[in-house]
C-alpha cells in the first residue's frame, strides 16, 4: 500500500523544442468519495477544487506573460 498520493500538482516543463508546457494533475474529484470518508473527503474535495482554480489562473498568467515577451 502506498504511503502517499498526489492530491493536486502543477508542473512547468520545457520540451525538446523549447516549448513551455504547464501540467495540472492529481486525484480525480469523482474518485475522492471512494477513497476517503466523511470530513476527510470534504477536505480533500475542497483542496482539489481550490488548487485547480489557482493552477488554471497560474497557467493563464504565465501564458499571458510569455506572450507579452514575444
Amino acid at each position: 500500500m502506498k504511503s502517499e498520493a498526489n492530491i493536486a500538482s502543477f508542473r512547468i516543463l520545457i520540451d525538446s523544442r523549447g516549448s513551455l508546457i504547464t501540467e495540472i494533475s492529481g486525484l480525480p474529484y469523482e474518485a475522492v468519495s471512494s477513497i476517503f470518508e466523511n470530513e476527510e473527503a470534504v477536505l480533500i474535495k475542497k483542496i482539489i477544487k481550490e488548487s485547480r482554480l489557482k493552477f488554471v489562473k497560474l497557467h493563464n498568467y504565465l501564458e499571458n506573460e510569455l506572450a507579452a515577451l514575444k
